[in-house]
C-alpha cells in the first residue's frame, strides 16, 4: 500500500541544550558517523516508502547539506523521493507546534496521492519496523494508530509527556499531557499511522478552529469519535532531551546487543551519507577498547570507552577516555581526556588534561580552541 511519510526535524524546541544550539535536532551527529535523521529515514525506506517530507524550521543547513537530494537512501527519484519543506506555508510567521507545522504544508499533503501517511519526530535512535504497525492498524480498524513504548520516566526526560491508557483491544482510552511526570508509564514514541484523506480532514478542521496541538486538539479530543489504538514497541528507543541523554545513546551503541539490533537487523539497515574518506590509519603507540571508531581517523595514542567521529586524530601519547569527539576532533600530544565531549573541528592543543564526571561532562562547541 502506497504511504507517505512526514518526518518532523525539530519539533521540540525545549529540546535546545549544548549540542543542539546551533544545529537542528535531525541533524545532531551519533555513533560515529550517523546522524538522527538517519533512523527515521531509514525506518520508513525499509518498509517501502519513498516519497518522505522532511518538514524544517530553522538551523537546518547542516541537515540540508546531510540529506542531499537523498541519493544514499534511494530517494534520489523523479515522482516522489526526499522532499525538504520550508518552515513556512499558509502562515509568514515561523510554526511553534507540529499541528501547524502540519498546517503551512496542507498543500503538500493534499497534492500525495499516497493512500496512507506514517509521521514521526526524529530525536530518537530505533531501527522501527512499520510492518506490524500497519498490520496491527488494518487488524483493528483504527482510525489512527500511535506508537507508544513502556518506560520509566525521569525528571531528565523531555516534558510535556504524553501518556496513554491502552486497554486489551489496543485501543488508547485516555490521554494525559503532563507538564511534570516521574515514573513508568506508557509514552508516546511520536510515530503516527492514518489514512493522508483523513489526516487533510484533521488539518482543515485545525485551520478552522484554529487549533494549535496535534496531541491535545487532535488525538486527545478525538478518543471517543475516533478509533485510536496504541501499538507498544519494545525495542531500544534512545530518546535525545539533554546533554545526559545524547552521552548514554553514544555509550549504549557500545553494547554488542543494542548494536546488532539498532544495525544489523535484516533488511533493515540504517543508512547515512556516504564519504570517500581512508580507512583509520592506526600508529605503532595504538590501543583502543571497547570503542567505536569512524573511518578516517588516526590514532596513535589510548582510547577507551570512547565514541570517535570521522576524521578524529588523537596524537602519541594522548590519553582519551569515556568520551565522545565529533569530527575532525585533533587531540595533542601527552593529553588526557576524561568524560569530555567535543563538537566538530575542536582543537585540543593547549591544555593538557580535561576531566569532568559521568553526571557532568565537559562539553567543547564547534571550531573551539582549548
Amino acid at each position: 500500500m502506497a504511504t507517505l511519510g512526514l518526518i518532523f526535524s525539530n519539533i521540540r524546541d525545549k529540546e535546545i541544550f549544548e549540542v543542539t544550539r546551533e544545529r537542528t535536532i535531525a541533524s545532531t551527529p551519533i555513533g560515529g558517523r550517523y546522524r538522527l535523521i538517519d533512523f527515521a529515514l531509514s525506518n520508513m525506506v525499509n518498509n517501502g516508502i519513498s516519497h518522505i517530507g522532511v518538514v524544517t524550521k530553522n538551523n537546518y543547513q547542516s541537515l540540508m547539506d546531510h540529506v542531499g537530494s537523498g541519493k544514499d537512501w534511494d530517494l534520489a527519484r523523479k515522482r516522489g523521493g526526499l522532499v525538504i519543506l520550508p518552515p513556512y506555508g499558509i502562515s509568514q510567521n515561523v510554526y511553534n507546534s507540529r499541528l501547524e507545522a502540519l498546517k503551512s504544508i496542507k498543500q503538500f499533503i493534499s497534492k500525495a496521492n499516497e493512500e496512507y501517511v506514517v509521521l514521526t519526530d526524529c530525536y530518537y535512535v530505533c531501527n522501527l519496523d512499520y510492518k506490524p504497525i500497519f498490520k496491527q492498524h488494518f487488524a483493528t480498524n483504527a482510525d489512527i494508530t500511535c506508537v507508544y513504548r513502556k518506560k520509566n520516566v525521569t525528571a531528565d526526560d523531555y516534558m510535556p509527556i504524553n501518556v496513554f491508557e491502552v486497554d486489551s483491544d489496543n485501543t488508547i482510552t485516555a490521554m494525559n499531557i503532563h507538564q511534570e511526570f516521574i515514573g513508568e508509564a506508557n509514552v508516546s514514541a511520536d510515530t503516527w499511522i492514518m489514512k493522508r484523506e483523513l489526516l487533510v480532514h484533521l488539518v482543515e478542521q485545525a485551520i478552522e478552529h484554529n487549533w494549535k496541538s496535534f496531541n491535545r486538539d487532535i488525538l486527545r479530543e478525538n478518543l471517543h469519535r475516533l478509533k485510536i489504538g496504541g501499538y507498544r514497541f519494545n525495542g531500544y528507543f534512545g530518546s535525545l532531551s539533554s546533554m545526559d541523554s545524547y552521552y548514554q545513546i553514544n555509550m549504549d551503541l557500545k553494547e554488542e546487543a543494542i548494536r546488532n539490533e539498532i544495525f544489523y537487523q535484516k533488511g533493515r539497515s540504517i543508512y547515512t551519507k556516504v564519504r570517500d574518506s581512508a580507512p583509520t590509519k592506526y600508529g605503532f603507540h595504538a590501543k583502543v577498547v571497547n570503542s567505536i571508531i569512524a573511518d578516517g581517523c588516526t590514532i596513535d595514542g589510548y582510547v577507551e570507552n570512547s565514541v570517535l567521529f570521522r576524521g578524529t586524530h588523537v596524537a602519541q601519547g594522548a590519553t582519551v577516555k569515556n568520551s565522545i569527539l565529533m569530527q575532525s576532533t585533533q587531540v595533542k600530544e601527552n593529553a588526557v581526556l576524561d568524560y569530555v565531549v567535543t563538537d566538530k573541528n575542536v582543537k585540543i592543543v593547549e591544555v593538557n588534561e580535561l576531566v569532568g564526571q559521568k553526571d557532568k561532562v565537559i562539553y567543547i562547541r564547534k571550531d573551539g580552541v582549548v
